[in-house]
C-alpha cells in the first residue's frame, strides 16, 4: 500500500502555478497454462511519482521511479522549472484553469496481494476441468491477468485523493478442428474489478460458461461462410460495445476532436437513430458501481458522467481541464495516465449504449434474413468514424430464427452512418470489463451496451 508522502509537499507548490502530484504503484500478475504446461509466470511492480505544473497555457512535467520525500522535492522543482521555461517561449497565453472543489476522495477498496502460487493453482484447476470434459480439443489455454493501480493525487487547486483500482481476469481459449480440417478458436473472459476472491472463489459459474464456449466452438467448427454485402444484423452487446468504444468513443475525446475528428462539426446534430444514446460513466452506472469505477482523475478532477449521444443527438465530448476550458464546459474527469511516468490523456472509462425497450427474442424474430454477431476480435477505427472489426462468432438468422454458426468474417462501415440505421435496441445492458485501450499508452477500460439491430457491411469468404 502506498504511503502518503505527497500531501506534506504542498508548501513547495509555486504561487500562481497550478500543480498536481501523483504517486502511483502498478502491479502486474500473469500466468499462462497451455495444454497443461505452465509457460508464463510473471509477477512485477513499479512505482514512482510525477508532477505536472500549468502556467499560462504551458505545462511542465517531470517523473521519477524513486518514491521518497527527497525525490518528490526534486520532481516538483523540475516540473516547475519546465513550466517556467516553456512559458517564456509560449506566445499564446491562456488563463488559469477554473478552480475546483478541494474534496478528499477515497475509493471504497484497496489492493489485496495474493501469492503467485494461489494464482497458478487456480489456473491449473480450470485447465484440469477443461482437459477432463472436452477431450476432442486441438489445444487449450488458461490465462490469468491482473493489472492493478493505486494512486495518490495531491492538487493545488482541485480535489485530492487516494484510490485503488484492482482488476483481474481469466481468459479461456479453446481450439478445435473444423469440418474442413482448419483450426478454429474462441475465447471467453471472466472477472473484472476486484480480486481473486471476488470472482473465482466458486468456479461453477465459470464452468457453465466454458460449456457454452465449447458448444459455440463446436457449432463454429461446422459453420458456414457469411454472404458478403450490406445486411440486417443484430449486434450482441460485446460487438455493440466495441463499436461504441472504438468507432464512436475515440471520435468524441476532446483532444482528438481538436485533432480533426468527425465529431467536431457534428456537435448538436443528429448522428444516430433517436433510439441511440451513449454515455461514458464514471463510478456508477444504472444505480450500481460501474464495472471499472473511476472516482478522481489524474488532474484532481472528481469524475463525472459524460453524456456523449442523447436520443441520436451528439451532446458533448470527454474532457480534461485544458479542453474543458477551451470549450467552455466543466471537466468530466477523463484525464488518466497508465504508468507513473505517463502524462494523463483524455481516456474513456465505462462507455456504453443505453438500453432500449425490445427483448432480444423480439429482435431476432423481426429479421427475415440476416446475422446475429456475438463476438469480435481485433479491429480498427479512425477519426472519420470508419471502422473494420473481425467477427469471431456469429449465427445466421433465417425467418426470425437462429440458424447455422458462421466462420470468421469482418464488418465495416462508418459509425455515425451505421447508427442511423438502428431500429431496435434491447432492454438489457451487458458489460465487458477486460479491455485495454491502446491510445498512446495502455489503459483499463470497460465497454458495454444492449443488443442493437442495424444494417452493416459484412464480409464473405
Amino acid at each position: 500500500m502506498l504511503i502518503d508522502i505527497l500531501s506534506e509537499k504542498k508548501n513547495l507548490f509555486e504561487t500562481g502555478m497550478q500543480t498536481v502530484l501523483r504517486g502511483q504503484e502498478s502491479r502486474l500478475r500473469r500466468v499462462v497454462i497451455q495444454n497443461g504446461n505452465l509457460v508464463t509466470n510473471v509477477r512485477s511492480e513499479e512505482s514512482g511519482v510525477c508532477a505536472k505544473v500549468y502556467l499560462n497555457g504551458a505545462s511542465g512535467f517531470a517523473a521519477t521511479s524513486e518514491y521518497t520525500p527527497g525525490a518528490v522535492d526534486k520532481i516538483i522543482a523540475s516540473a516547475t522549472e519546465n513550466a517556467g521555461f516553456l512559458d517564456k517561449h509560449n506566445i499564446e497565453k491562456r488563463m488559469a484553469y477554473p478552480g475546483l472543489p478541494a474534496n478528499m476522495i477515497k475509493s471504497p477498496r484497496m489492493i489485496i496481494d495474493y501469492e503467485q502460487k494461489r494464482i497458478v493453482e487456480l489456473c491449473k484447476e480450470i485447465d484440469a476441468h477443461i482437459e477432463k470434459n472436452y477431450p476432442d480439443l486441438l489445444s487449450r489455454s488458461v490465462v490469468y491477468r491482473e493489472d492493478t493501480m493505486e494512486k495518490i493525487i495531491v492538487s493545488s487547486d482541485a480535489a485530492c485523493g487516494h484510490v485503488a483500482y484492482p482488476r483481474c481476469h481469466i481468459y479461456v481459449f479453446l481450439n478445435m478442428t473444423s469440418k474442413d480440417s482448419q483450426p478454429v478458436e474462441l475465447f471467453k473472459s471472466f472477472g473484472g474489478f476486484g480480486h481473486i476472491e471476488d470472482h473465482f472463489s466458486d468456479l461453477s459459474y465459470i464452468y457453465e460458461k466454458i460449456d457454452e464456449l465449447y458448444k459455440e466452438l463446436s457449432e463454429k467448427a461446422n459453420g458456414v461462410y457469411a454472404d458478403a454485402g450490406v445486411k440486417t444484423v443484430i449486434l450482441h452487446p460485446n460487438v455493440a460495445g466495441m463499436i461504441a468504444h472504438e468507432a464512436i468513443g475515440h471520435t468524441v475525446e476532446a483532444d482528438l476532436v481538436q485533432g480533426g475528428s468527425v465529431a467536431g462539426p457534428n456537435l448538436g446534430k443528429q448522428v444516430a437513430s433517436e433510439l441511440v444514446s451513449i454515455v461514458d460513466y464514471a463510478s456508477e452506472a444504472f444505480g450500481k458501481p460501474a464495472p471499472l469505477p473511476v472516482y478522481i482523475d489524474d488532474e484532481g478532477v472528481e469524475a463525472k458522467d459524460a453524456i456523449l449521444i442523447e436520443n441520436g443527438i451528439l451532446k458533448g465530448f470527454m474532457h480534461d481541464r485544458e479542453s474543458a476550458q477551451l470549450y467552455g464546459v466543466s471537466p468530466t474527469g477523463n484525464a488518466r495516465g497508465y504508468a507513473f511516468s505517463d502524462e494523463p490523456l483524455i481516456r474513456m472509462r465505462n462507455t456504453t449504449v443505453l438500453p432500449g425497450k425490445n427483448t432480444l427474442e423480439e429482435m431476432i424474430a423481426s429479421v427475415d434474413d440476416g446475422y446475429y454477431l456475438i463476438q469480435t476480435g481485433n479491429g480498427q477505427a479512425d477519426l472519420t468514424g470508419e471502422f473494420m472489426f473481425g467477427i469471431s462468432m456469429g449465427y445466421e438468422i433465417k425467418k426470425g430464427k437462429i440458424g447455422r454458426a458462421i466462420l470468421d468474417t469482418t464488418v465495416s462501415g462508418v459509425a455515425f452512418d451505421m447508427l442511423k440505421t438502428v431500429d431496435m435496441v434491447s432492454d438489457t445492458v451487458t458489460w465487458s470489463s477486460s479491455g485495454t485501450c491502446g491510445k498512446k499508452q495502455a489503459m483499463a477500460v470497460s465497454m458495454g451496451g444492449p443488443a442493437i439491430k442495424c444494417k452493416i457491411s459484412i464480409g464473405g469468404r
